[in-house]
């Protein structure tokens, strides 16, 4: 990926990489910088989380891998034919993404998984420009609502164009197709908030648009 797209040396937000620097000391083998997207470059499925988990992308360099909400994601993703495996453990674990991409809002891991609405904005160039690449009639699933509003801010649209909920779907001016869902958490899986069902509905509609 280009350089306009990812910067892997980026170093634009102050708070976030002093937390990397200071969780890197802790944990020395952890990945600790920003994570890139990972899957097909001309994949016509992005899939949109929010950042990387401490002890997940931010120590593998793999978005949601070795973390919970990874789980159901890639087992989800290969059960609609989007991945050659149900799983991913590590980035070098020969799993591969079939016209599928999966990326974050924001990057680089922020302290108590929060990061700031200036931390969101900075962040989003990387996101429009992976927006501008995407292929003609691409579908975009949004985990979580700060995804969602990630993806209308790199769209140039206002908040108010879209509403999130689990389940709307959206029809872009950039012919795109934004489909949204909880994000598949612990806390919205363990709660019920998210269920299998619901989230396998996501990628059934998904695969409906592209096929």
């Amino acid at each position: 990926m280009s350089s306009e797209v990812f910067d892997p040396e980026c170093r634009a937000c102050p708070r976030l990489s002093d937390f990397l620097d200071e969780v890197k000391l802790e944990y020395p083998d952890y990945f600790c910088r920003p994570v890139p997207a990972f899957g097909d470059p001309e994949a016509q499925l992005l899939i949109v989380g929010l950042a990387p988990g401490k002890h997940g992308a931010n120590a593998t360099g793999r978005p949601f891998t070795g973390d919970y909400a990874g789980i159901l994601l890639y087992q989800t993703l290969f059960d609609y034919g989007f991945s050659n495996a149900p799983e991913s453990n590590s980035a070098s674990d020969g799993l591969e993404l079939l016209n599928c991409r999966v990326s974050n809002a924001v990057k680089c891991l922020p302290p108590e998984n929060k990061p700031t609405t200036a931390e969101i904005n900075t962040c989003n160039s990387f996101l429009s420009a992976e927006l501008d690449d995407m292929p003609e009639g691409g579908v975009l699933v949004a985990l979580g609502s700060i995804a969602h509003n990630a993806i209308l801010k790199a769209q140039g649209l206002k908040l108010s164009t879209c509403k999130f909920g689990h389940g709307n779907e959206h029809s872009l001016p950039s012919g795109l197709t934004l489909i949204d869902s909880y994000h598949c958490s612990r806390y919205n899986t363990q709660t019920r908030r998210l269920t299998e069902d619901m989230f396998r509905a996501i990628f059934a509609r998904a695969r409906a648009c592209l096929d």
